[in-house]
């Protein structure tokens, strides 16, 4: 008996030291993921972009080992709900969170922040067996109830609102609130912008062999425009302050990507590791002194420079360096492609995901449109875009319908030319419309209360009157 007892426990030991090799084997073979965001970035900048006064080699290199999407959009014309979405591979419209947190929950009366009835990315990769982390800007919620380390992220770093100043004790710019190491107060860095890249970096080096999900959301080159020295020292030849100062910012941002890089490859990481870059929405132009050729429109608008943003996506020996991809995606796809490749699963029957896997798209396996139809609304303007054709409506004035692929400075209003797309999008869009939930809070569309709408209005009819300067920066009013 007591020989029989001794071969079960032996048994059951090799089981469990054979389920945990199973376990560990296929942990090494899940992908780890890299999202790193950028802040009221202008679609024109960056290198790859076209731009050509401020060198971006360490961002570049991402389209320059993957894939450029050319037509790659956000689901939000400001900062938290484009966030709301990124999180949950959902439209952000369908549980409310349709502009930025500023106010309380009409339905409840408490401080708002990201529905506690939605999971997110972070909440499947951690099931999957995933290490997670947030570094950088938040803004999803600053009750403890909302914060990072609720919704999935085992590890944060960074500041819970929408804005902070990068450098501390500055007299000339509002707080921003603590910096947070996950919900203990520490105390603020000599820069935002290389403190998270540091700690990003770190992050990577420490979870070597462990699949991962990092999300990096810098605060840069949101405004204030606090670039260090060192960087701002580069740009002397920029004559305007204001661009300079941007320039500043983001060659700083370059750098603490770079640290990032640097951090996977030398780790040993590059083949096993998908790195995301994206924008959350498009830049204020005269706000920060970005640039969104050759696009109009800026961020708070649903005008192309309001939406489309640089995208692009690094598999080193998965996806064809220097690719391009041309059909539109959307920021939705980002987690709806990490879940994927961790056999996970994100959203449920009654809360589906609207993003799509991109490697079969991105790898030539399906080569049709990942997506039927892409879809905005913030407040009173919304858009559809379906193939080469957007309408768009904004406050004022009836629906324009332009074909952003030859008109992507959106300077050809076809409507009067073709009313049956006019009518057949229009419908598309009120379908999709019906869906959607009421927005849980009105608050800011942008920095300004109350109205973002006549802002966005009066963005589109100076687009419209600088037609014919449409490869030149837009000057608007910023927004946060």
């Amino acid at each position: 008996m007591k020989r029989l007892y001794q071969v079960a426990l032996a048994t059951l030991a090799y089981s469990l030291a054979d389920s945990s090799l199973l376990a560990a084997a296929d942990n090494a073979a899940k992908p780890s993921i890299i999202v790193i965001v950028a802040d009221d970035l202008g679609y024109g900048d960056l290198g790859f972009q076209g731009g050509k006064d401020v060198p971006t080699p360490h961002i570049d290199s991402i389209a320059q080992s993957g894939v450029r999407f050319t037509d790659g959009y956000v689901t939000g014309v400001v900062c938290s709900p484009t966030r709301a979405g990124l999180l949950t591979g959902r439209y952000q419209q369908r549980f409310g969170h349709e502009f930025n947190p500023g106010g309380v929950d009409q339905t409840t009366g408490t401080q708002v922040g990201l529905p506690l009835t939605e999971s997110t990315v972070a909440d499947a990769l951690k099931k999957a067996g995933y290490k997670t982390a947030l570094v950088g800007k938040w803004h999803l919620g600053s009750d403890e109830k909302f914060r990072p380390q609720q919704r999935g992220f085992d590890e944060f770093y960074g500041f819970l609102g929408g804005a902070h100043p990068y450098v501390p004790n500055d007299k000339n710019t509002a707080g921003g609130g603590p910096i947070y190491r996950g919900n203990e107060e520490v105390e603020s860095p000599a820069h935002l912008t290389e403190a998270f890249g540091k700690e990003a970096a770190a992050f990577v080096e420490r979870e070597k062999g462990h699949p991962f999900y990092l999300q990096l959301t810098f605060n840069a080159v949101h405004n204030p425009l606090q670039p260090d020295a060192e960087h701002l020292a580069r740009f002397e030849k920029i004559s305007d302050p204001k661009r300079r100062a941007y320039a500043g910012l983001l060659s700083g941002l370059d750098d603490a990507v770079g640290q990032v890089l640097k951090a996977v490859r030398e780790s040993g990481q590059e083949e096993n590791t998908l790195i995301f870059f994206i924008s959350d929405n498009g830049g204020p132009q005269q706000g920060n002194g970005s640039n969104n050729a050759p696009l109009s429109g800026d961020k708070a608008t649903v005008l192309e420079g309001g939406i489309r943003v640089p995208f692009v996506l690094q598999w080193k020996g998965k996806i064809p360096a220097g690719s391009v991809y041309k059909q539109p995606v959307i920021s939705l796809d980002i987690p709806a492609t990490a879940v994927a490749l961790a056999g996970g699963s994100l959203g449920s029957a009654d809360r589906p995901v609207d993003g799509v896997n991109l490697i079969p798209f991105v790898t030539g396996k399906n080569n049709a449109a990942p997506h039927e139809s892409l879809f905005w609304r913030a407040g009173p303007q919304h858009a559809i875009r379906r193939g080469n054709y957007k309408l768009r409506q904004q406050a004022d004035g009836g629906p324009k319908l332009f074909d952003v692929v030859a008109d992507v400075a959106e300077q050809k209003d076809l409507s009067a030319a073709h009313p049956e797309l006019v009518e057949e999008l229009s419908a598309a869009y009120s379908a999709w419309d019906q869906e959607l939930a009421k927005p849980l809070w009105q608050g800011r569309q942008g920095g300004r209360k109350p109205n973002a709408a006549q802002r966005a209005a009066r963005t589109e009819r100076r687009a419209t009157a600088n037609a014919a300067d449409a490869g030149k920066p837009k000057q608007t009013t910023s927004v946060n």
